[in-house]
């Protein structure tokens, strides 16, 4: 039986809850592939600030180590859900596209259709990107490109992104090895030696419970909308997954956690003084499809501006977002400036420090 959990709650708790199941407060989940693996996949379509959304996520990790996984394999940048890049385990990315793969690709059909992308074009280019980089080979961006160029595959425009992207959705091929701040392209065979294998229905319902174990509280609304995948799916893998769970009931919505975060409503939830510096595009702001649980609505424009799409650094001060900051993005300058949404008190002293403590480990781990 599930159970049911109807603690006097706040928004700042509920985001605390959030702070403690991604692996933002406490001891964290190992070292950066576990840290990974525990979150299944984490938005990388800005890579520079998917490094720091590990790096804060692992204690005492330096950007070194985030990009050694990379180049080792022991953690792979793809476009399994939405359309955009996320890291992932290795041996998880080809399941997943298993669910999400035909679904994207149908998704983009229109779009495709207006590149001149048919099926030929994509066999086509799937060949003379496999015969550039199979044997433990890999390539530029631009270099692939090229191969594509060759075999009459125009990448003018967004065409050869498109292209890439559906060969990375079918499996074919796959972001490896760091070349300065690109990532070479390598064949997903050569690459990933061990993946695991699960059917549709076993798929979602795994899926559904790390994302709730590593993301909650969260919705079924929140999962469905993350993953692409349909609610209907969603409410079905929920019945066999939710006594592993336990249920929270917050301003008339149910939201789902892992036991153990919920656990911590026993003897109070850790970070209520807590202030973090997280990247643009972090799972604690990009992983909800409703956000206003930590980021007041008066404030979301400050943090997408424009709804342009871009999601800016992000202060979060006892659970709850209350400003953004700039810094640099490489070993490139050292500033690191909050700029807090109560532009007229600024942040509070003690939170003030605390952020001067994110400042100093964020040019640590950048190595400045």
């Amino acid at each position: 039986m599930t159970a049911v959990v109807r603690a006097r709650l706040s928004r700042e708790t509920m985001g605390r809850l959030r702070l403690a199941s991604q692996g933002l407060t406490g001891p964290g989940h190992g070292k950066v592939a576990g840290a990974v693996r525990w979150m299944t996949a984490m938005q990388a379509q800005d890579l520079q600030a998917a490094l720091w959304a590990v790096g804060q996520r692992v204690p005492g990790s330096r950007l070194g180590d985030v990009r050694s996984a990379l180049d080792r394999g022991e953690i792979v940048r793809s476009w399994p859900m939405r359309g955009t890049l996320h890291l992932l385990a290795p041996e998880d990315l080809k399941w997943i596209l298993g669910i999400t793969a035909d679904r994207l690709i149908r998704g983009m059909a229109g779009r495709h259709r207006e590149l001149g992308i048919s099926a030929a074009d994509v066999d086509a280019a799937a060949e003379a990107g496999l015969q550039l980089v199979s044997g433990d080979g890999a390539a530029s961006r631009a270099e692939l490109f090229q191969a594509f160029e060759g075999v009459g595959q125009s990448t003018a425009g967004q065409r050869g992104i498109h292209l890439l992207g559906i060969l990375c959705q079918r499996g074919w091929l796959v972001q490896g090895p760091l070349a300065g701040n690109q990532q070479l392209v390598v064949a997903f065979a050569d690459w990933i030696k061990v993946s695991r294998s699960l059917d549709r229905a076993e798929g979602i319902a795994e899926w559904l419970l790390r994302y709730l174990r590593s993301h909650g509280p969260a919705t079924e609304r929140d999962f469905s909308w993350w993953a692409g995948i349909p609610l209907t799916e969603v409410r079905t893998a929920m019945a066999g997954v939710k006594g592993q769970l336990v249920e929270l009931e917050f301003e008339g919505t149910s939201y789902w956690l892992a036991p153990e975060t919920a656990a911590l409503l026993d003897d109070g939830v850790p970070g209520a003084s807590s202030v973090l510096a997280l990247p643009g595009f972090d799972e604690f702001v990009l992983g909800y499809t409703d956000r206003s649980l930590v980021v007041p609505p008066e404030h979301a424009n400050k943090i997408v501006p424009g709804g342009n799409g871009v999601f800016r650094k992000t202060i979060v001060a006892g659970g709850q977002v209350v400003g953004t900051w700039t810094g640099p993005v490489t070993g490139r300058g050292t500033a690191v400036v909050p700029q807090p949404f109560d532009t007229d008190n600024g942040l509070r002293p003690a939170a003030q420090r605390s952020f001067e403590l994110q400042a100093a480990k964020y040019r640590r781990f950048l190595g400045v």
